[in-house]
């Protein structure tokens, strides 16, 4: 017998696999919460399986998403990912991840970890609602409008309130699984 899963990813082979084994999952590391926020960013005003079957080229362009790298992009490289035909050409969003990269590298310096940050926001663990349809998850809470605010106070961009939601839900800061899905009781 097949397991229950969310019904937002049935059907695509590539979306089933990262509902199976990420999305949902607490993050705690530094360098992955940095991926899931640039994907997040890109994923603004598009659909998420769009920003998924780039990841790869994503991950090329953006050397391996290195914050640290990334933070010190300057018009030449801007340049070039603008013209990778591999990843998302928005020039708003390549500007807005070099200079989150800047943000996040302040907040790690101020907290220690830009997980200890974030996770404070929700005192170190997922919170776990109990959706019985995908349908019918949130795309922001007050949670995510307070996050967002403060992001913004660091300097980040394109991380409105349900950017940020969809980043909590990602990095398993909530557990958005339905609650008929496999994955619901083991993240």
């Amino acid at each position: 017998m097949e397991n229950n899963k969310c019904g937002w990813c049935v059907g695509d082979t590539l979306y089933e696999t990262y509902h199976d084994e990420e999305w949902g999952v607490p993050v705690y590391d530094d360098a992955k919460l940095f991926e899931f926020l640039i994907l997040e960013t890109f994923q603004a005003g598009l659909s998420w399986i769009t920003v998924l079957r780039k990841r790869e080229n994503f991950r090329k362009a953006f050397d391996n998403f290195d914050y640290k790298k990334i933070a010190t992009y300057n018009q030449e490289k801007t340049d070039a990912l603008l013209q990778d035909s591999g990843i998302i050409r928005n020039k708003l969003k390549v500007k807005a991840t070099i200079s989150n990269a800047q943000a996040f590298i302040k907040i790690q310096k101020e907290f220690g970890s830009f997980s200890k940050y974030i996770w404070d926001f929700v005192d170190g663990k997922p919170i776990k609602n109990a959706i019985r349809n995908y349908k019918d998850a949130p795309t922001n809470t007050a949670l995510s409008d307070a996050i967002s605010k403060d992001l913004k106070k660091y300097g980040f961009k394109f991380v409105g309130s349900t950017v940020v939601y969809a980043h909590m839900q990602a990095t398993g800061m909530v557990n958005d699984h339905e609650v008929g899905c496999f994955r619901y009781a083991e993240v």
